[in-house]
C-alpha cells in the first residue's frame, strides 16, 4: 500500500538525517549550520513518520499484516523528532552565550590556546558585562572554588579532574597557576576551550574556571554543565 511505503520512507530519511547531522559535522562533510538543517529537516520528516504510523496502527484495514514495521517507523520517527525538540527546550532555557567563567568580574585569560581559536568565529576575549548578567540570571550557581589543598597540589588536582574529563590539555603553567585545555561536544564535535587558574588563598587555594565555544551564539548550557562537572570532580 502506498501509504506504508510512504510512512516506512519517511521514517528511514528521518533516521538518515538525524544520524548524519552531528556526524557530518565532526567529520567536516559540512559546517555546523547544514548539520543543524540536517536535524530540523529530520524532525520533520519523524513527525510526519511517526503521525502516519499511528494512524496506520489504529486501523487494522490499513496496518494489514505489517504491525512490527510501523512500530518500527514510529519508533524512528519518533525518536527523530523527540530528540531535537529536546535539544531545541535546552537551548530555549539557557541564557544565549557561549561564555561562562566562575568570575566575571576578572576571567581567567586564554594564553596557550589563543592559536588554537586563531579561525573561530567567537573572540577569546570576555564579552563584558552584558555576558556577566547574562550568566548571573542563568547560572547564579557558578562560583569560584575554594580548596584546602596548597596551589601546587590545588593546579595537579586540577589536571586529574580535566584529564578524568576527557579534554586535551594544552598546558600546565606551574609558575602561573594556569591550565588550558579543549573539549569536544558528543554529537556535533564542537570545540570548546577551557582555562584553569589557582591562586594562593586563606587557607588553601582559590580556583577559577572558564569555559568558551568557539562557535555559535549560545552553547545550550554546554560550558556550565562543563564547569559544574569539574567542580564537582575537583571537590570530590
Amino acid at each position: 500500500m502506498p501509504i506504508r511505503r510512504l510512512t516506512l520512507a519517511l521514517a528511514v530519511v528521518a533516521g538518515l538525517l538525524f544520524a548524519l547531522s552531528g556526524p557530518g559535522v565532526r567529520a567536516g562533510l559540512w559546517p555546523f549550520p547544514t548539520g543543524f538543517l540536517l536535524l530540523r529537516y529530520g524532525a520533520f520528516a519523524g513527525v510526519a513518520a511517526a503521525l502516519a504510523a499511528l494512524v496506520q496502527l489504529a486501523s487494522a484495514r490499513l496496518r494489514g499484516g505489517h504491525l512490527s514495521l510501523l512500530i518500527a517507523a514510529l519508533i524512528v520517527g519518533a525518536a527523530s523528532a523527540v530528540v531535537p525538540w529536546l535539544w531545541l527546550q535546552r537551548a530555549r532555557s539557557a541564557p544565549p552565550i557561549h561564555d561562562v567563567t566562575t568570575d566575571p568580574s576578572d576571567p581567567p585569560p586564554f594564553v596557550a590556546v589563543l592559536p588554537l581559536r586563531a579561525e573561530a568565529p567567537n573572540p577569546a576575549a570576555y564579552g563584558g558585562a552584558d555576558v556577566a548578567a547574562a550568566q548571573a540570571r542563568g547560572y547564579p550557581d557558578i562560583r569560584p572554588v575554594e580548596l584546602a589543598s596548597a596551589p601546587a597540589a590545588a593546579l595537579a588536582q586540577a589536571r586529574a579532574a580535566a584529564t578524568a574529563m576527557g579534554w586535551t590539555i594544552v598546558v600546565v603553567d606551574t609558575a602561573a597557576g594556569r591550565l588550558e585545555a579543549t573539549a569536544t561536544t558528543g554529537w556535533f564535535g564542537f570545540k570548546d576551550d577551557i582555562v584553569v587558574r589557582v591562586r594562593p588563598a586563606a587557607g588553601g587555594s582559590r580556583v577559577d574556571v572558564r569555559s568558551v565555544s568557539r562557535v555559535g551564539g549560545s552553547d545550550v548550557g554546554t560550558n556550565a554543565r562543563r564547569i559544574r562537572a569539574f567542580v564537582a570532580r575537583l571537590r570530590g
